[in-house]
């Protein structure tokens, strides 16, 4: 029996003895293992390919080894993505965004398991990402590509989609609450009844799982020393605006640096050359830059003595210089943002969601240590900064302060920081959205009206398809076409106009029907008018590139009843009716305020 056939019978014996909702229960408990599987292979081969490369190296003066890694490992990811996978892996969280407001929540095949491999070869040597967006992406095209087998439809697909999402953050880092609050703020799906459930099934499946899989040992450990005070306030509220502006720094970096890159799309060699180079001369210049970057967050988050602190300049340069500790602090927050750009951009696969853990921490523990040398008020512990700093530059960078504080205090059991981690993710948060009204993840398709939001109405435009609501069954005419034969084509026509094309199909004008009434029947004019006396301007034209929130603008400032959709190059493509676009519309506002 074939496989497609073997498929159809399940699918016909589940739509017979098992409910929709049972069965979309059950592909949550499902999507949510297969995510903690994938975040444990990942996670166990770039420990496997890091062990093998570094377990030699000397911490007390720098390796030249950093300088051959990076650039081995972008190549060979390039050669992976190139060769084998052959599509763009890159953006990971952005592409389940795409897919979810322009694809119909449909992810490729390829997609559950070609970031895994992309992203532990481009981390294990090196790469300065992180390995969660690759597992978000990999669990949620799981979900979507189970979605696909059952035939299921596009808000269960979505639905599936942010089951893998969760099921990816949950087991990642065990913590199940901010794999749900992710999928709420970052992916903007709506927590309805019929999906609060099933998402919550594969955060505590994925979590459940991550626990069997690698034990009690959590990510990050930390060890509350210092009780928080109220005196502290005044400190969580700065740290949450300094937060808030290195999330602005990190965005605004890290785009400016993408556009370079994308520059060289066309010549990867070069890209390569720059990407690799850069980030070869960074991680030999600040080690702490290689991969993840976990092991630094933890000596930060565990130190209690200048001894312990001081490991950070373990393996550089600066190896054993305590006074070196602070400037290079700084030096590694303002370079990491690069790192991660010179490896994403010269072929790597990997996610900025670590980088801005990373960040974040290095930038509490600098903004405490600089408070406590300058002695400005009350001693603030290192280590609780640390912590809340990471929690406010993840926020600032994805727009989501719940997921940065249920992150931060289910990753390190950090509950008894609960208030200022909410005093610093909010004021992070309140800083980068006067400068960056979307996230990171979002910027991209926001730029291109493809964003979907928690807004009914415009989640329904974004969802719409252009390509869906052409009418491509139209009368053309030719310019020198005498009124006589324009009469034949009138009654060929469903639609009021007829479109004026040259040879080579473009709009030149359009004759209103309703406009030439007058001489349509006198058949003494027919030889008396060409198509080109009669034609008019269209009122508007619609290029087939634009966003639905501008053709339904477009409509409304025109009062058309029909629009004309062009090409770049001029080419009429077809007519948009104003009926049929509202009547899709009120079905989708009406699809998704269904619970």
């Amino acid at each position: 029996m074939s496989n497609e056939k073997w498929i159809e019978r399940v699918h016909n014996w589940r739509v017979e003895h098992v409910s929709d909702k049972m069965f979309l229960l059950v592909l949550a408990l499902v999507v949510g293992f297969f995510a903690a599987v994938a975040a444990y292979i990942l996670h166990s081969i770039i420990n496997l390919i890091v062990a093998l490369l570094t377990s030699q190296f000397e911490r007390s003066h720098a390796n030249w080894l950093y300088l051959v890694y990076p650039v081995v490992g972008i190549y060979l990811t390039s050669l992976f993505v190139s060769y084998i996978v052959r599509d763009d892996i890159s953006h990971g969280i952005t592409r389940i965004l795409y897919a979810i407001s322009s694809n119909k929540s449909r992810l490729k095949s390829h997609n559950c398991w070609s970031s895994v491999i992309a992203s532990a070869i481009t981390i294990g040597f090196g790469g300065s990402v992180g390995a969660e967006a690759p597992i978000v992406l990999t669990g949620s095209a799981i979900g979507s590509n189970l979605g696909q087998l059952f035939h299921l439809d596009r808000k269960t697909l979505m639905t599936l989609v942010g089951c893998g999402a969760a099921g990816a953050i949950a087991g990642i880092f065990k913590a199940p609450i901010a794999g749900l609050v992710f999928t709420l703020e970052v992916l903007l799906i709506d927590m309805t009844m019929s999906s609060l459930l099933p998402i919550l099934i594969s955060c505590v499946t994925a979590t459940c799982f991550t626990y069997i899989f690698r034990g009690n040992e959590a990510l990050f450990t930390f060890h509350l020393d210092n009780v928080w005070t109220v005196e502290r306030i005044p400190a969580c509220l700065l740290l949450g605006i300094s937060c808030g502006l290195v999330s602005l720094y990190f965005i605004r970096t890290m785009s400016f640096a993408e556009g370079i890159f994308e520059r060289f799309k066309d010549r990867p060699h070069v890209r390569l050359a720059i990407g690799g180079t850069l980030l070869s001369l960074l991680i030999f210049l600040f080690p702490v830059l290689y991969g993840e970057g976990y092991t630094s967050i933890n000596l930060l988050l565990n130190g209690k003595t200048e001894a312990d602190w001081n490991q950070i300049l373990d393996n550089s340069l600066f190896a054993g210089q305590a006074a070196m500790l602070l400037p290079y602090l700084a030096l590694v927050l303002l370079t990491k943002v690069f790192a991660t750009s010179a490896t994403n951009g010269g072929g790597g696969c990997g996610g900025t969601f670590a980088p801005s853990l990373f960040i974040g921490c290095f930038a509490g523990f600098l903004f405490s240590r600089l408070w406590n040398i300058e002695q400005i008020g009350t001693y603030l512990p290192e280590k609780n900064f640390a912590l809340m700093g990471m929690a406010g530059v993840m926020s600032g960078v994805m727009h989501a302060p719940l997921t940065g504080i249920f992150l931060i205090a289910e990753l390190t059991g950090g509950y008894s920081l609960l208030l200022p981690l909410m005093i610093v993710s909010v004021s992070a948060y309140l800083t980068i959205i006067v400068f960056e009204p979307h996230s990171i993840y979002g910027a991209r398709l926001a730029k291109e009206g493809r964003l979907l939001t928690h807004h009914t109405d415009h989640a329904a435009l974004t969802l719409m398809n252009l390509e869906s609501v052409i009418d491509r069954d139209y009368v053309a005419v030719s310019p020198d076409m005498e009124l006589g034969q324009i009469v034949n084509k009138v009654s060929r026509t469903h639609i009021r106009v007829l479109p004026v094309t040259d040879n080579a199909g473009t709009l030149l004008g359009e004759v209103d029907i309703t406009h030439i009434r007058k001489v349509l029947f006198r058949i003494e004019l027919y030889h008396h008018f060409r198509a080109s006396q009669l034609m008019e301007e269209p009122v508007a034209t619609l290029t087939d590139t634009a966003p639905m929130t501008t053709v339904m603008k477009t409509f409304e400032r025109t009062g058309a009843e029909w629009l004309p959709v062009i090409a770049s190059d001029k080419h009429l493509k077809g007519y948009i009716s104003r009926q049929r676009l509202y009547t899709l519309y009120r079905k989708m506002v009406h699809d998704l305020s269904e619970d």
